[in-house]
């Protein structure tokens, strides 16, 4: 027999606390599972509706143990991102259009070397300066050589006692950027000299030979073609044409190529394929350049040239036909360049365009 005193009923019957009881764990129960669901429903809204257009959200996983637990496995992408955070993509911006760059057109130094007949050079075995194209010569009278009348025009401060002559003055030196104190004297002139763009040399082998004597002192004294500059450096130079020298100071290479250009277009002569090679190179750098104007400091008197200054053989006429090159070397028409009386291609034994060589 127990001693512990029974309970007192509850008002009302004594089963009401536990029926109330059970209920009462029924109706907590039910709407825990209710608000868990909303909760998702309402979370997976809420991230959808947050995403903007255009974009792509990802909401990566927790990684798996497995996955990380992979020796020597690259992680993924989603693995490596920290749970629970949300990676937004942008789409990459189209591609803007490329602006095309505007061509620069052929200037008139490059077109009128395209214009320039291309052949080989011929010889100089027989070439003599001052026989073929003779001194320098007073054109306009005015007592003042054509070697005087550039110097006049290139040096700045020229001093002259007679008028005549330049005796002192300063030069920009064209070729090297130098700057010459000429002093006209026995052991000084030639500090400065007076220079044959296109040498008279490498003239005579490019068509001079071809030109009157008239035409050929004319050559030899056209502004256009003379130029003060570094003696040494003229030496340099000597018959040299743009495939075998340019200046040393590279800034004056666009100007000089253009001048000879320019004298060998005035005076009909032509280039060899490395001269034009070299003078293309060097206009590419500077496609705007235009060809120099040179005004002849007066006209050139026909009885200019010298007396013993050849004519050269008679023009031969159209149907001429030469056994071989040493008929035509004694009829003093070699070299034949191709288009020249007498020129067949069995006589051109490198089929370089010049015969007879």
């Amino acid at each position: 027999m127990s001693n512990t005193p029974p309970s007192s009923p509850a008002p009302g019957g004594g089963v009401a606390p536990r029926r109330s009881s059970a209920a009462g764990t029924w109706i907590v129960a039910v709407p825990l599972h209710l608000v868990l669901a909303i909760g998702l429903v309402v979370g997976c809204t809420s991230s959808t509706a947050s995403t903007d257009p255009g974009t792509v959200t990802t909401v990566p996983a927790t990684p798996s143990p497995s996955a990380s637990a992979t020796a020597g496995a690259a992680p993924s992408p989603a693995a490596s991102r920290t749970p629970g955070s949300v990676t937004t993509v942008t789409p990459a911006p189209e591609p803007s259009e490329t602006p095309v760059r505007a061509v620069t057109p052929p200037s008139g130094a490059f077109l009128a070397l395209e214009d320039l007949p291309v052949a080989a050079a011929g010889t100089m075995s027989d070439y003599d300066r001052d026989a073929l194209f003779g001194g320098w010569i007073d054109a306009d009278g005015d007592c003042e050589d054509a070697r005087n009348e550039v110097m006049a025009r290139d040096l700045t401060g020229v001093v002259s006692a007679d008028g005549c002559r330049v005796d002192t003055g300063t030069l920009a030196d064209p070729y090297t950027g130098a700057t010459i104190d000429f002093v006209r004297g026995v052991a000084t002139s030639g500090d400065v000299q007076v220079d044959h763009v296109v040498s008279l040399g490498n003239a005579w082998v490019t068509g001079a030979r071809r030109l009157s004597p008239t035409d050929r002192v004319a050559l030899a004294n056209d502004p256009l073609n003379l130029l003060a500059v570094d003696g040494p450096t003229n030496g340099s130079k000597s018959d040299k044409d743009a495939s075998e020298w340019l200046p040393p100071d590279r800034a004056f290479a666009c100007d000089m190529v253009a001048v000879q250009i320019a004298v060998k277009a005035r005076y009909g002569l032509w280039v060899t394929a490395p001269e034009k090679n070299a003078m293309a190179e060097v206009l590419s750098g500077c496609p705007d350049q235009q060809l120099p104007g040179g005004t002849p400091f007066g006209d050139v008197p026909g009885g200019a040239a010298p007396a013993e200054a050849p004519e050269g053989p008679a023009p031969a006429p159209a149907d001429v036909h030469y056994a071989n090159c040493t008929a035509a070397r004694e009829a003093g028409a070699a070299p034949l360049h191709r288009g020249d009386p007498g020129y067949r291609n069995a006589m051109d034994g490198d089929s370089d365009g010049v015969a007879c060589e």
